[in-house]
């Protein structure tokens, strides 16, 4: 069975502020590539600036990672674009990361 996890992914490629989404990623064998939706992740090792994995299709940029328990996931937290939360994972989000009943 592949290791999932509920993680941030964000959308980098076209601003510091891109679509985001909570949701549930699955790990490869080897854990060097995470897919989520449809799409395939590598690790930019360091080497991307506000992303740290790229679309293996599109090279796109993402910021992904696990979600904070303040839920303040964006780098800059001045946005006021929402953070998607995926339907499947919602509930679990709010009671074991957010710590508070489903919303």
């Amino acid at each position: 069975m592949p290791k999932t996890r509920i993680m941030y992914v964000e959308n980098k490629s076209a601003s510091l502020n891109g679509p985001a989404r909570i949701g549930r990623v699955t790990f490869s064998k080897t854990g060097k590539s995470i897919s989520y939706g449809g799409r395939t992740f590598q690790s930019l090792k360091g080497s991307g600036f506000k992303a740290n994995y790229f679309d293996l299709e599109t090279g796109e940029r993402f910021w992904i990672s696990g979600p904070r328990k303040d839920g303040k996931d964006r780098l800059y937290a001045e946005t006021s674009a929402p953070i998607e939360i995926d339907p499947d994972v919602a509930e679990e989000y709010w009671r074991d990361i957010r710590g508070k009943l489903s919303e």
